[in-house]
C-alpha cells in the first residue's frame, strides 16, 4: 500500500544537504507516498518527507543518490516533549491551515517524521483535547471562504 522510501536531492542535485552552522554535519531528505488516516478516520494518499542526520563522512559512506528507493518506512512520532529543546515550535503539531496548535490538557503536542529500515514500524500518535478551538478556526476558515465566493459574484 505505501511505495518505498525515496532519497531525494535539492535544486542543485545535491543529496547531502551540509549544516549552515556546521560543515561536520549534514541531512539526506527522504519522501515516501504513505496512506495516512487523519483523526476523524478520512484517508488519503500523501507524501511525506523525512530527514536523515549525520555527520557528512557517514552520510558519504550510504552512497545514496537521487531517486534510489529504500527499504523503510518513514513514520510520524508525537509527544507531549519537545524533539527540539531550543526551538520547540518547530514541531508543533498543527491542525490543518487553522493556525492552531493541538494540544492534550493545554499541553502543545510536538509531531515529527523520521525514517526507519523497520518496514513495520508504526506511528506513534498523541490524542487531542482542544477539539473546540480547533472546530471554531474551522467555522471561521468556511465563512470566509463563503464570503469569498459572494464577492466574486
Amino acid at each position: 500500500m505505501d511505495s518505498k522510501v525515496k532519497v531525494t536531492a535539492d535544486e542543485t542535485g545535491a543529496v547531502i544537504i551540509v549544516s549552515k552552522n556546521s560543515s561536520e554535519w549534514a541531512h539526506i531528505r527522504v519522501e515516501q507516498s504513505r496512506v495516512v488516516i487523519d483523526d476523524n478516520g478520512f484517508a488519503r494518499r500523501k507524501t511525506i518527507s523525512a530527514l536523515v542526520h549525520g555527520t557528512v563522512e557517514d552520510l558519504k559512506s550510504f552512497g545514496w543518490t537521487k531517486g534510489m528507493e529504500l527499504t523503510g518506512k518513514i513514520i510520524f512520532k508525537e509527544s507531549l516533549e519537545p524533539f527540539n529543546a531550543k526551538e520547540p515550535e518547530r514541531d508543533y503539531k498543527m491542525a490543518g491551515k487553522t493556525g492552531i496548535v493541538c494540544c492534550q490538557d493545554a499541553q502543545p503536542i510536538y509531531r515529527k517524521t523520521f525514517f526507519t529500515f523497520n518496514v513495520n514500524a508504526e506511528d506513534k500518535a498523541e490524542p487531542h483535547n482542544n477539539i473546540d478551538a480547533i472546530r471554531a478556526a474551522y467555522s471561521k476558515e468556511v465563512v470566509a471562504e463563503d464570503e469569498t465566493k459572494m464577492t466574486d459574484l
